[in-house]
């Protein structure tokens, strides 16, 4: 096609040059001393036509000559620079293909390869990227000093920006996996506050608490997490019962067990796991009725919950029976009648009838709980050894020894 068009212009260029200089019967005169040369006027167009193509031609070359030097070396920086970034490249390709020394020695070269080439001297993006590059590939190796000094470097080339805050970010995350959670807060707490927001500096800052054993700030972090969605529905929610179990866990006195409690979430506290967990760690210390206080608004709602749920709060009573006041009474029959085929409910309504010195309610109940296998081994001894006790002080010292031996033999 294109060769046709060609073809069309050259043959109107034809039509146009014979219609305008076909009957052009002008002269032109030279005159040199007594000389005197006559040209057509179409020759001395056609003539001062190629002189002037020819001068030109002739000035392009001498150009072209005169800076084939400067070419040169402009060729051999776009060389360079294209060897640069070729390293790069390469370095973060052996970098996701876990190849950390030739990362680490292609993000070298394409720092050296930048000390030669002009346009990359002043790119500090490019020479901050190297530098991480390089870090990580050291970092991988085990070279924490290395990789320090690094950073060092980027972080001096870095200034300010989102390039500072990846270097942050970047040294935090590798300060908690050296388990330097010191470190890895002190990097997170540079940041600004849009910055520790972001869900990468949310779950870093979840792991140092963690690591730091700081149950309550983590709870804190990974509600921010569970918010945004750092989290699927199901993660958040183990998550956020087990950090709960480690505030718990780490109260060694009333004081300590109600501050932190207390310093659960509203949702945290209505959790059955979470409940029944306090529960047990109050009964632990002997803090029966504090334990007794906190289970009995979860209890009232029990009928409503998952039998799985049910099921916490049921052992968790079980462990805090003793001492129970009357008004459990109604609140225990209450949840039999209901539910008097769930194992749990029944070892709970078996060991708070026995406290009540309900025996005769009580032994079948705890009869039903030694035999039931679902429940464990602490359970069903729990409730062999309350027998005994019921038959000892009924005086049949021989059932009573059944109990016992029966309870001293499970596993």
């Amino acid at each position: 096609m294109r060769s046709v068009i060609w073809l069309v212009l050259l043959f109107v260029v034809a039509v146009v040059a014979a219609t305008a200089l076909g009957r052009n019967d002008a002269l032109v005169s030279f005159y040199y001393g007594d000389w005197r040369l006559d040209v057509s006027l179409n020759l001395f167009l056609l003539s001062a036509a190629a002189i002037v193509f020819v001068l030109f031609a002739a000035l392009e070359a001498i150009h072209s000559l005169l800076s084939l030097p400067l070419r040169a070396r402009e060729w051999r920086a776009l060389k360079r620079e294209r060897a640069a970034h070729a390293a790069m490249r390469e370095s973060l390709a052996e970098l996701f293909a876990a190849r950390y020394a030739r990362a680490q020695r292609a993000a070298q070269r394409a720092l050296d390869l930048q000390a030669d080439v002009p346009m990359l001297a002043g790119d500090r993006e490019f020479t901050v990227l190297a530098h991480l590059l390089s870090a990580s590939g050291l970092h991988r190796l085990q070279d924490k000093a290395g990789r320090d000094e690094r950073i060092v470097l980027a972080q001096a080339q870095a200034g300010s920006g989102s390039a500072a805050e990846g270097i942050l970010l970047l040294s935090a995350e590798w300060a908690l996996e050296d388990r330097d959670a010191g470190r890895g807060m002190a990097m997170l707490a540079e940041l600004s506050p849009g910055v520790a927001r972001r869900t990468q500096a949310l779950r870093l800052k979840l792991q140092a608490a963690r690591l730091r054993k700081r149950p309550l700030e983590a709870l804190q972090t990974a509600r921010l997490l569970a918010k945004h969605q750092g989290f699927s529905q199901a993660a958040a929610l183990s998550l956020l019962r087990s950090l709960a179990f480690e505030a718990l866990d780490q109260a060694f006195d009333e004081g300590q067990l109600r501050a932190a409690w207390q310093a659960l979430d509203a949702a945290d506290r209505r959790d059955a796991w979470v409940v029944a967990r306090a529960v047990r760690r109050a009964a632990q210390l002997g803090l029966l009725g504090l334990a007794q206080e906190w289970l009995q608004p979860s209890w009232e709602q029990a009928h409503k919950l998952e039998p799985e749920a049910r099921e916490q709060l049921a052992l968790a009573l079980v462990v805090c029976a003793e001492g129970l006041g009357s008004q459990w009474l109604p609140l225990v029959e209450s949840l039999l009648v209901q539910h008097g085929r769930e194992p749990a409910v029944v070892a709970a309504a078996g060991m708070t009838f026995a406290q009540r010195q309900l025996w005769g309610k009580a032994r079948r109940l705890l009869e039903q709980t030694a035999s039931a296998e679902s429940l464990s081994t602490p359970v069903r001894r729990m409730a062999l050894r309350t027998l005994a006790r019921i038959a000892r002080q009924e005086g049949d010292e021989l059932v009573a020894g059944n109990c016992d031996q029966r309870a001293a033999a499970l596993e």
